[in-house]
């Protein structure tokens, strides 16, 4: 009868209107108040104890880093790199996008995010070179959709949160399925291409690769500091959000300028001497390797079965390798430079380092308190507040559940009609594909995953690849009306309207159908990966 009650009470509120925190937390206090034996200081103590839970602290600093990249340049280097690797294929502007898509996914952890910062640069490219709005948008809703799976992802956290599941497991876990799920969407694209004979981008070399490579490689390499520093125990997931929230800051604001005191001002000027640009270009560079030489080979060395190295002897490695870039580089671009050059052109980029320098101590300071970055901290604040809303009210009435033994009922009811593995996920499929039409994934992820995940384990399901399944179904979701995110947000950036849109992205959701299809029942794809790296995850029944 509780049951009953407070299922009703949910839709209800829901059905009303009132916004999805309110309908899971009223409902959930009115059936503690009225109609359980549960005490009301339950709901006191799950509130805090919610709001202490360690795991959900990774969300705003996750949520502020994907701000940083999303409002600094990155987006627009990340599609020129995906241009220049696949836009000369038949469809390659538009193969591109999902490429950027993908990559931006690896830093955002948000396809609300992903779809504004890829789609309003590549929407409107698609356009100059003959792609319909409607060919471009479809693309772009889909392909954003890749947010939630490419890690880091918010809603891996929120699933991590509600059932105990590894946060690290869950984000290797997102890595196969993510890049198949890419290739999927290109492959897609590319067979309409044909059929359409849409046109491609002229093949512009390896040079073209490296040289938009180089432009996206600060914002590329928080991917490494995420995943290398949780796989080789630098730091926890959490630990990882904010060191990726204060490496986006710094990014956006020192390096990048695309935003901040610093905006718009140039590393090296017209009036720079060639010997001193030559000289500057050819220090980054070794600085740049021997920075990233020292983290990778920490990482390689400090995880599960690496090599003991000591800082010295990665260092003396390192610094030899830097010091051959160094040189090599200035031969290479320098004016007439034998050995005997290399100095000199070290010297004349002195004045260029003073002024760099002298530029970024004097806005340092101003940087944190610049409007830009009032505005995108304010902006994460606010989408962490709604987020962070949703999962207490949603843990709370994840407790309700507990509490009442609804789960523990289910359980018994699925066991007694004969449900296996196989049929037990059509139905979690079928579940969560009809609630993603109508909720936040965040919020329906955490009603669903404390009833579904007790039977899971008690019919053998991987803990994991039960977790992908889920964040699979919530990408659907996003794309599906009345209420996927994708679709309004691809909307606001087009002009077009919502049943436009639809339309636009249908081709596409098939092939996310087929892809999770795929994935619910080839848990490989998802185990692979984070069980060759961490080993299994350990769950209690």
């Amino acid at each position: 009868m509780e049951t009953l009650i407070l299922f009703l009470l949910v839709l209800g509120l829901l059905f009303l209107g009132a916004p999805v925190a309110i309908s899971l937390g009223l409902s959930s206090v009115i059936t503690i108040a009225f109609f359980s034996s549960d005490s009301m200081s339950s709901v006191a103590l799950q509130l805090f104890t919610a709001s202490q839970n360690y795991t959900l602290l990774a969300i705003p600093f996750f949520v502020l880093a994907s701000a940083f990249m999303s409002t600094g340049g990155v987006a627009k280097r990340l599609i020129n790199f995906a241009i220049a690797t696949v836009g000369h294929f038949r469809g390659g502007l538009a193969m591109a996008s999902v490429l950027a898509c993908m990559l931006f996914a690896a830093l955002s952890g948000s396809s609300p995010a992903t779809v504004v910062a890829i789609g309003t640069i590549a929407i409107a490219g698609m356009r100059k070179v003959g792609y319909s709005k409607e060919f471009a948008a479809g693309i772009i809703a889909n392909a954003g959709t890749l947010g939630i799976l490419i890690p880091p992802s918010i809603v891996m956290v929120v699933y991590s949160a509600a059932t105990d599941v590894s946060v690290g497991r869950m984000f290797l876990a997102g890595v196969v399925p993510g890049i198949v799920a890419g290739l999927m969407l290109m492959i897609a694209i590319y067979i309409m291409a044909r059929i359409k004979n849409l046109p491609a981008e002229p093949w512009h070399g390896f040079h073209e690769i490296a040289r938009h490579g180089k432009d996206a490689g600060w914002g590329l390499f928080l991917i490494i500091i995420i995943l290398g520093g949780i796989y080789g125990g630098v730091f926890t997931p959490t630990e990882a959000a904010a060191v990726a929230a204060v490496y986006a800051f710094f990014v956006a604001l020192f390096i990048y300028r695309d935003m901040g005191p610093l905006k718009d001002e140039p590393w090296l000027r017209e009036t720079d001497s060639r010997r001193g640009r030559v000289g500057f270009s050819a220090l980054v560079y070794a600085v740049a390797f021997f920075a990233v030489w020292m983290i990778l080979s920490f990482f390689a060395t400090s995880g599960p079965g690496g090599a003991s190295f000591g800082f010295g002897e990665r260092a003396t490695v390192g610094l030899v390798l830097s010091l051959t870039i160094l040189v090599a580089y200035t031969l290479w671009r320098g004016e007439n430079a034998g050995l005997a050059g290399v100095p000199k052109h070290l010297a004349a980029s002195l004045p260029i380092w003073g002024r760099n320098l002298g530029l970024t101590g004097r806005s340092f300071f101003k940087a944190f308190f610049n409007e830009d970055t009032r505005k995108v901290t304010v902006d994460a604040a606010r989408t962490t507040i709604m987020l962070m809303f949703i999962i207490v009210n949603a843990l709370l009435f994840a407790h309700v559940l507990t509490a009442e033994r609804i789960p523990q009922a289910i359980t018994g009811l699925m066991l007694d009609a004969g449900f296996n593995w196989f049929t037990f996920l059509i139905a979690v499929n079928i579940l969560l594909l009809l609630g993603g039409q109508f909720m936040e994934p965040s919020g329906l992820l955490l009603i669903v995953a404390p009833v579904v995940f007790p039977i899971a384990m008690e019919l053998g399901v991987d803990p994991v690849h039960l977790g992908i399944v889920m964040v699979v179904n919530m990408e659907i979701g996003m794309i599906t009306p009345p209420i996927g995110l994708n679709l309004f947000v691809t909307s606001g950036i087009t002009g077009m309207s919502l049943v436009q849109v639809v339309k636009a992205a249908l081709p596409f959701v098939a092939v996310l159908f087929l892809f999770l299809i795929l994935v619910t029942y080839v848990p490989v794809l998802s185990t692979w990966l984070p069980y060759s790296l961490m080993g299994p995850e350990l769950v209690t029944r």
